[in-house]
C-alpha cells in the first residue's frame, strides 16, 4: 500500500514537473511595409513551434474583432501579407498563434511625403521579456514644418495629443510646425558652436573629423547642460492625459534620441535595443532630400555634411559611458541628473508598457 502511494506520489511530481516546464515560446515579429503601402509581417518562434497563426487587423492596437480574422497561414510560414490600398491610416496586427500565444505589431515607420523619421517606438521588449512599450502610445519624427495634405490625415489618425518639441527658439522662428490642434509643449535645447561648424563649411575648412569632435561634444553637453530640461521632457510621460506623445526635433535623431534613450532606459529596455532604435534613423531619414545643402562644396564639407545628418553608434555609446563614469549607472542618472523617482519609473511603466 505504501509503494502504491510512492508511485502515486512520484507520478503525480512528473506530471507537475512536465506541466509547469512548458513555458510560453518568446515570440519575435516584424511588421514592414512594401513600396506599394502593404504591411508584410515576419516571426519567428523559440522554440518552434507548429500550427496555425491567425491575422486580425484594426486601426487601433488595443481593440481587434477577435470574430473575424483577416489572414491565417501556417506558423512555419514566418510571414504574412496584408494588402490595402490605404496610405493613410496606420493599421495595427494581431498575431493569435494557436488561439493560445498573442502579440500585437505594427509598422515602426509612419509613412509620410514631407515629414523625416517619423516612427513609433511600441514592439520594445523589457529586460527577460517581461513587458512590451505599446503601440499608438510614443513617436517620435523630425520637426513638423511642411504637411501635405495626406501628411496632416496620417497624423490625425495617429491622434497624437501632445508634442514635445526640442528645438530651440532660432530653429522654431525659422520653421514654425505647421501642424495645429495639439498641445505643443516647447523644451528648448540648445545646439553650441551650430554658426561656426556652417561657417568653415561655407568656407571649406573642415574635414570630416572635425564634425565627429562637434557631435560628440554636442551629446556630452546633454547630460552636463540639459539635464534639467532633459528632466522636464521626460515629466511629460507622467500624465496619462497627455498620450498620445509625439518628441521630435529638426530631425528627430539627436536631442529626440537621447530624450527616447533615457525614456526607454526608465522602462527598463535592453540597452541594445535602445541603441538600434537610435540608429534606425538612418533608415528614416532621406539623405538626398538635403543635397542643396552640399552642393558647390569641397569632398571634406560635404563627407562632413553626410556626418552631421546621420545617427552614429559611437555618439551613444559616449553618452551611457559618461553617464556610468559620472554617476556609477544609468538607473543613478535617471533618479540624480533627471529627478525620476522610483515611484515616477513604476508611473511610466504602467502607462507605456503593456
Amino acid at each position: 500500500m505504501i509503494t502504491k502511494q510512492i508511485f502515486l506520489l512520484f507520478s503525480y511530481l512528473i506530471l507537475f514537473v512536465g506541466c509547469s516546464s512548458r513555458k510560453a515560446p518568446e515570440i519575435h515579429t516584424v511588421c514592414l511595409r512594401d513600396d506599394i503601402g502593404n504591411y508584410i509581417i515576419k516571426w519567428e518562434t523559440d522554440p518552434h513551434i507548429n500550427g496555425v497563426i491567425k491575422l486580425y487587423v484594426s486601426d487601433t492596437p488595443n481593440s481587434f474583432n477577435m470574430a473575424a480574422p483577416c489572414n491565417q497561414a501556417n506558423i512555419e510560414d514566418g510571414r504574412l501579407t496584408y494588402i490595402t490600398n490605404d496610405n493613410t491610416t496606420r493599421k495595427y496586427f494581431l498575431l493569435a498563434f494557436n488561439d493560445k500565444y498573442f502579440q500585437t505589431v505594427g509598422a515602426r515607420s509612419v509613412q509620410m511625403d514631407n515629414i523625416q523619421n517619423l516612427r513609433d517606438i511600441g514592439g520594445y521588449f523589457s529586460e527577460h521579456r517581461k513587458h512590451m512599450t505599446q503601440w499608438g502610445k510614443v513617436f517620435r519624427s523630425s520637426e513638423l514644418g511642411t504637411l501635405s495634405p495626406k501628411d496632416t490625415v496620417r497624423i490625425n489618425n495617429l491622434k497624437i495629443k501632445t508634442i514635445i518639441d526640442l528645438r530651440n527658439e532660432e530653429e522654431i522662428n525659422n520653421t514654425p510646425e505647421k501642424y495645429a490642434g495639439i498641445n505643443r509643449i516647447s523644451i528648448p535645447i540648445s545646439i553650441k558652436g551650430k554658426e561656426e561648424i556652417a561657417q568653415k563649411l561655407q568656407e571649406g575648412r573642415i574635414r570630416k573629423g572635425d564634425g565627429l569632435i562637434y557631435m560628440q561634444d554636442t551629446y556630452l553637453r546633454y547630460i552636463t547642460e540639459s539635464s534639467e530640461q532633459f528632466s522636464k521632457a521626460l515629466r511629460v510621460f507622467l500624465d496619462k492625459e497627455n498620450y498620445p506623445i509625439l518628441i521630435n526635433c529638426t530631425l528627430g535623431k539627436d536631442r529626440t534620441g537621447f530624450l527616447i534613450a533615457m525614456l526607454l532606459s526608465a522602462l527598463d529596455i535592453p540597452e541594445e535595443t535602445i541603441i538600434n532604435d537610435y540608429m534606425a534613423s538612418n533608415h528614416y531619414i532621406n539623405l538626398t532630400k538635403f543635397a542643396y545643402l552640399a552642393h558647390g562644396l569641397n569632398t571634406n564639407a560635404q563627407e562632413t555634411i553626410t556626418l552631421l545628418l546621420s545617427a552614429n553608434e559611437t555618439w551613444l555609446d559616449l553618452v551611457f559611458h559618461k553617464i556610468k563614469k559620472d554617476y556609477g549607472s544609468v538607473d543613478n542618472y535617471l533618479s540624480k541628473g533627471l529627478h525620476l523617482t522610483e515611484k515616477d519609473r513604476a508611473l511610466l511603466k504602467d502607462l507605456i508598457l503593456d
